[in-house]
This record gives C-alpha cells, sequence and structure tokens, in this order.
C-alpha cells in the first residue's frame, strides 16, 4: 500500500469480489501471515488460489440456486483503486436464516474515514454492514474469534456481537491415541448414518445444546441430509484435500432415539492432524469414552497424527474427560452472535396525481340495483298517505 495524495479520496466503497482482485488478495493474505488468524489466512490463501483456477464455473454456480451457490461469498472494501479489507461469509444452515463470518482481513487504508475511529475498526464495519444489508435471508450472524485476538473482539463488540459460548480445542497426542485404541468399545448399537436417520440425528443436536445456541443455530432436519450434488461435491473435496470421512451414530431401542454421535476426517498423508465432530445426549455421558475409543481404533489405518476435538463451555462432562486422559487446550475461541432486523421500506402512493373522480364515475352502477330479499328501504306510502311496511320473507302463521 502507498500513502496517500492530498487529491486522494477518502472514501471507501464495499462491493462484491471479482476475478481482477484476486491476485491482489493473494498478496493481503500473504503479507497477513503473522496474526492471531495466521492459520484461517493460510486457509483462505489456498483457497483463493483454488478460485483462480475455477472462477468462471463458480460465477456460473453461483447465479441459481445449488449448494455451491455461496461457496465463494466474498466482498472486498475498495478506496482510491486499491484494496484496504475483505470479508467472507457463507451460510450456516440449509433454510440460510444464520450466516457465519468466516473471515475478516482489513489492510492499510490510503486516508482515514472516520477520524474519531481507529482505522481497522471503521473499514471492518463497512464491512460487516454491507454484509448485514445486503442478504436480506439472514436473520442472525454467527462468529467465532480468538480470545487473544483483541483488536477482532473489538470489532465485533463494536457491531453488535455478543458472547454466546466459549470453546476450547483439544489435541489428542498419537500416543495417547494409540492407548485408547487398545481397549474395545462398548458399542453395541453403533450403526452406519444415512438420510433415513436425519430426524434422530436433528433430535440429538436439538437436546444437546441451550436453547439460545439452539436458537441461533436454526438447524432442521434437512441440515442432517445429503443430496446427490451434495455428496458428489464433498467427494471431490476430499480427494482434492486427501481426507477420508469415517461417521456413525449410537442408537437407544428402548427409546428408539440416537444417543451420540461422531465424524472423523481422517488425513491420509499425514500433512495436518486429524478432526473430528463429537455429539452426545447430556444423559448418556458414559458415551464419552466408548466413542473416543472407537475413533481412536479408527486413526490406526493412517499416519501417526494427533486428533482435534472441540468442547463448549455448556459441555463439563467432555472438558473432565479430556482433561483425565491427558489432552491439551491448544486454542480458546469465543463463538458470538447478533440478530438483524430489516425494516420494510414504505411507500406512499401520491393520491394527488390519480384521477379519483373520473376512477368513481366509472364504478357508477349502469342501472338502479334490484332489491335482495332483505330489503333496507324505509316503509313504503300508499295511495291514501297511509304507510305499510314491506312483507318479509317470514312465512304467516295459518
Amino acid at each position: 500500500m502507498t500513502s496517500a495524495s492530498p487529491q486522494t479520496s477518502t472514501s471507501v466503497t464495499v462491493r462484491p469480489v471479482q476475478y481482477r482482485d484476486l491476485d491482489e488478495l493473494a498478496r493481503l493474505t500473504a503479507s497477513d501471515a503473522g496474526t492471531e488468524e495466521s492459520g484461517n489466512l493460510v486457509d483462505l490463501g489456498r483457497q483463493i488460489r483454488q478460485i483462480r483456477r475455477w472462477y468462471r464455473p463458480f460465477r456460473v454456480l453461483s447465479v441459481f440456486p445449488n449448494p455451491l451457490q455461496h461457496f465463494f461469498g466474498t466482498y472486498v472494501a475498495e478506496q482510491a483503486g486499491q484494496l484496504c479489507g475483505l470479508i467472507q461469509v457463507s451460510p450456516f444452515n440449509r433454510t440460510r436464516s444464520t450466516w457465519r463470518v468466516d473471515h475478516v482481513m482489513v489492510g492499510e487504508p490510503l486516508a482515514p474515514t472516520n477520524p474519531e475511529q481507529p482505522l481497522s475498526m471503521d473499514i471492518g464495519s463497512q464491512l460487516l454492514r454491507y454484509c448485514f444489508q445486503a442478504i436480506w435471508e439472514a436473520r442472525t450472524w454467527l462468529i467465532e474469534v480468538n480470545v487473544n485476538d483483541k483488536a477482532t473482539l473489538a470489532l465485533y463488540r463494536h457491531n453488535g456481537f455478543q458472547t454466546l459460548a466459549k470453546m476450547t480445542y483439544w489435541e489428542i497426542a498419537p500416543e495417547q491415541l494409540q492407548g485408547l485404541a487398545d481397549r474395545e468399545p462398548d458399542l453395541p448399537n453403533l450403526l452406519p448414518i444415512s438420510n433415513a436417520d436425519a430426524s434422530l440425528l436433528h433430535q440429538l443436536d436439538t437436546v444437546s445444546m441451550p436453547p439460545l445456541v439452539r436458537q441461533v443455530f436454526d438447524r432442521h432436519v434437512i441440515d442432517f441430509k445429503t443430496n446427490l450434488f451434495g455428496a458428489m461435491m464433498g467427494s471431490l473435496k476430499r480427494w482434492m484435500s486427501h481426507t477420508d470421512v469415517v461417521s456413525g451414530y449410537v442408537f437407544e431401542p428402548q427409546r428408539k432415539a440416537a444417543i451420540g454421535y461422531f465424524r472423523v476426517h481422517l488425513n491420509r498423508d499425514g500433512s495436518k492432524p486429524h478432526s473430528a465432530q463429537l455429539t452426545v445426549h447430556p444423559a448418556y455421558t458414559w458415551l464419552y469414552p466408548e466413542l473416543l475409543a472407537q475413533m481412536a481404533r479408527v486413526t490406526k489405518d493412517y499416519p501417526n497424527q494427533p486428533l482435534h476435538l472441540l468442547s463448549a463451555d455448556y459441555q463439563p462432562e467432555r472438558e473432565e474427560y479430556l482433561e483425565q486422559i491427558g489432552a491439551a487446550r491448544i486454542e480458546h475461541t469465543l463463538m458470538m452472535s447478533r440478530s438483524v432486523w430489516h425494516k420494510l421500506r414504505e411507500s406512499k402512493f401520491a393520491l394527488d396525481g390519480l384521477q379519483l373522480s373520473e376512477v368513481l364515475q366509472g364504478l357508477q352502477p349502469a342501472r338502479k340495483p334490484v332489491p335482495g330479499r332483505f330489503s333496507l328501504h324505509p316503509p313504503l306510502e300508499n295511495r291514501n298517505g297511509a304507510t305499510k311496511t314491506p312483507p318479509t320473507d317470514r312465512p304467516e302463521d295459518s
């Protein structure tokens, strides 16, 4: 970034990313790789390099509804022809009522846009507000940020995000996985997952989290189903990233419900650790050692890598067990959320411009209407001046 000249405009424009921006975005992600979110930025830089190859097909896919329509929902902030910020967002659920902020990156602006705020917070706020206004289907926004990243935390709090849960990332070392894999897990009703089990997994997901988190996530049965196109793209993604996925759930026949679920992403080439998702019914916490033993046995046929696992502050039993087996805490994050209410635009009709007299004249009846059975006319007068009441529909008594 170069210094601003006196004639440089200080206005910042936020717009969707274009193909000509990809080279500059690659340089921005490479220059900011030493920040708190360096791991995320490395992933973003890798994703930008892939988008350069497949930009036109992804642009065509973003026109009509499909699973990859919002694959690269990226917007940039531009000042005087120079990029000074980036935001990447994606839907969190299938109904797209909740969206997630994946990355926010702010570079060096050419000139201050708001002297009362730090430069990074001002441009970051403009990027967030643009997404809040542009994506009308989003009722709730969700982010996750490292607790040590004070600047990003201040940006999100300044824009109305509130803490939803405290998250802890754990690492189980390879030797600990070998110890867990030595025992035979007691899982007599461990079943593979298919679309027919989506309602069971949805019930398990609903009961395993607090009401506020459940409301923000807003998951439905469709979120646990995989269509044909999604399965094909998932297979392609796993092939490109050299990973395999193994999943299963524990079925309780008496209650006819799922009480535990796991999903392990296994790295075939040993370039990065394995990762796992784990959901356990709060009334069946004895499943933690059994499911972890099952996941450890799955990793035996793959390179000797650690396993990364996530826990939340509303899962004390999981954290207690991970401490018991000697797992190490590697990162603490805050999950934050905020709601967005879009005000409907009110339009006032210009009644003065309408020719109401001509309109009302055209609505006048062409002839006198015929009275119905229930007449509301006043009493009639006969020739002698006496009044008589109109006949009613009630029959006379015989």
